[in-house]
C-alpha cells in the first residue's frame, strides 16, 4: 500500500512537471506586433523612397519580414540602385537590406 502511494505520487509530480514544461516561453517573437512592427518599416521605407526625388519616378515594391527589407522593381541605374538601397538601409528598425532592384 505504501508502494502504491509513493507511485501515484510520482506520477503526480511528474504530470505537474510535463504541464509547466508547457508553460515555458520560447525566445522566437512572433505574432501581431511582430507583423504590426514590419507593416510600419515598411511603410517608412516606403515613404523614404517616395521623398527622394531621384528614387519617387521609380516603382519600387518593398516588403519586410523580420526587419528584413526586400526591394523589387526597376532603375535607370547601377546609382539608382544603390541609393535605393542606402535610403531603405537608413530607416530605424531596418535589420538588413535584400536588395533585388534591376537596372533596365
Amino acid at each position: 500500500m505504501l508502494k502504491m502511494k509513493l507511485i501515484v505520487k510520482l506520477m503526480v509530480c511528474l504530470a505537474v512537471m510535463v504541464a509547466f514544461m508547457g508553460c515555458a516561453s520560447t525566445d522566437k517573437r512572433s505574432g501581431t506586433g511582430e507583423y504590426i512592427d514590419d507593416t510600419v518599416i515598411t511603410a517608412k521605407v516606403k515613404s523614404a523612397i517616395f521623398s527622394d526625388p531621384d528614387l519617387k519616378v521609380f516603382q519600387i515594391n518593398v516588403e519586410t519580414f523580420k526587419g528584413v527589407v526586400q526591394l523589387s522593381g526597376f532603375v535607370d541605374s547601377a546609382r539608382d540602385l544603390k541609393k535605393a538601397e542606402d535610403v531603405a538601409r537608413a530607416v530605424e528598425g531596418v535589420v538588413s537590406v535584400k536588395n533585388d532592384l534591376i537596372v533596365r
